[in-house]
């Protein structure tokens, strides 16, 4: 009887993990380590202009005490062990957040002006990217400020801090969580490889692929262009040019609508 149990919880266990959205999930989670701020060149990276659903966005640097009023969310189980937009692994039970526009690692205090409660949040990704929502919380955040009853709310964001990194949460009362501040001089974070690319373009001659190319290396200088030759069962060659570099299926589809390319093949580097 106690094998069965075990077999059946094993099993349960394994469906919750696999489950969520398309995104790259990570199979297994070791234990967590402290995680590091992010490192330089995916930092600079972050802050390029960027577009998702056909809209555009640029992330903006901001100064202490910059604040913005809006409506909040959260995101848990469905993004539990994948990737954010920094690079790390993403933890609903940790304080962070995503927002559109503000820098990577900036500490944001959160104040629900429903309830009173607040918590400070250290942004790692990006979102949320429906009208009127400001800053999306980890399931942690969420419901240290009573978002996993109401779903949204109406809060006030401020940042209090940059470069940053959760050492371990100190409550501080009932309502107000901290995160400690600190610095490191070296990043040992394994940046997730861009392995989507489309399909943008396919020719007989090499001239209107260089052509293409050109078009799409100077389009968005966040994903490459390139060419690569076919040769077809008749013995003729073909020349197809890609655009590569996109972290996930998704991202090349927000590329797709941004640009408004249709009928281009997503392939997988």
């Amino acid at each position: 009887m106690i094998n069965k149990v075990f077999i059946l919880f094993f099993v349960l266990a394994n469906m919750l993990w696999f489950s969520g959205c398309s995104q790259t999930t990570i199979a297994s989670i070791k234990k967590k380590k402290t995680t590091t701020i992010t490192s330089q060149s995916t930092h600079k990276a972050t802050m390029k202009p960027y577009c998702v659903l056909g809209k555009n966005y640029t992330p903006e640097y901001i100064e202490l005490g910059d604040t913005m009023s809006g409506i909040a969310s959260w995101y848990g189980p469905n993004f539990h062990g994948k990737y954010t937009s920094n690079g790390e692994i993403y933890d609903m039970n940790d304080f962070t957040a995503a927002h559109k526009t503000w820098p990577m690692d900036t500490l944001v205090k959160v104040t629900n002006l429903d309830n009173g409660k607040t918590q400070i949040v250290r942004i790692n990704d990006r979102g949320p990217f429906k009208d009127g929502r400001i800053i999306d919380c980890s399931y942690a955040a969420g419901k240290n400020l009573g978002l996993d009853k109401s779903g949204l709310a109406k809060v006030k964001i401020e940042a209090i801090g940059f470069n940053s990194k959760p050492i371990k949460p100190t409550i501080l009362n009932d309502n107000v969580y901290v995160a400690q501040n600190t610095k490191t001089s070296s990043d040992t974070k394994k940046i997730l490889l861009n392995n989507f690319g489309i399909q943008v373009g396919a020719f007989k001659f090499k001239d209107g692929a260089d052509t293409t190319k050109s078009q799409y290396a100077s389009l968005d200088k966040r994903y490459t262009a390139e060419i690569k030759k076919f040769s077809l069962d008749d013995g003729s060659e073909i020349y197809r040019v890609f655009v590569m570099g996109f972290a996930t299926e998704q991202e090349a589809k927000d590329y797709m609508s941004c640009y408004g390319i249709s009928n281009a093949i997503i392939i997988r580097g």
